[in-house]
């Protein structure tokens, strides 16, 4: 979920004129550099990747980046949304700068649930079914 929102960050911001607004580089650089590592994260367990680098501590490593994602997801929205001018003479520029605040919000949430997520495999609270039931019988 962070990738797709993250994306719809970045691309309306994008499409802005954003360079006319220091507030907004940093918007980009947040939603950009996240958007690229969240992506190199999902291809990394999509192509099991992390079983070949079993000395990482990958639990950790996606707890660490979760938060810190999240923190700067949070300075994200902020600036975007305090930055947002209603009486903007470009309409255009305050929908979609508006509509990236609304999103930048929803994937600083979408990370703070990850975080949580990632805190519980890492500490090993979280189990399934199937683990469940092989330590009942174990």
């Amino acid at each position: 979920i962070p990738q797709v929102l993250g994306l719809l960050v970045w691309a309306l911001i994008a499409d802005t004129t954003y360079h006319l607004h220091a507030a907004y580089g940093w918007v980009m650089f947040v939603s950009i550099f996240f958007w690229i590592v969240t992506v190199l994260f999902f291809v990394t367990y999509l192509l099991q990747l992390q079983l070949k680098f079993y000395m990482i501590p990958w639990p950790l490593v996606l707890m660490i980046f979760n938060a810190v994602a999240t923190v700067l997801y949070i300075t994200a929205f902020v600036t975007c949304a305090a930055a947002v001018q209603p009486t903007s003479w470009r309409q255009w520029d305050y929908n979609r700068r508006a509509a990236a605040s609304f999103f930048a919000c929803l994937v600083m949430i979408a990370y703070g649930a990850s975080t949580f997520f990632s805190f519980r495999a890492w500490k090993g609270l979280g189990s399934n079914a199937a683990t469940s039931q092989v330590t009942d019988h174990a």
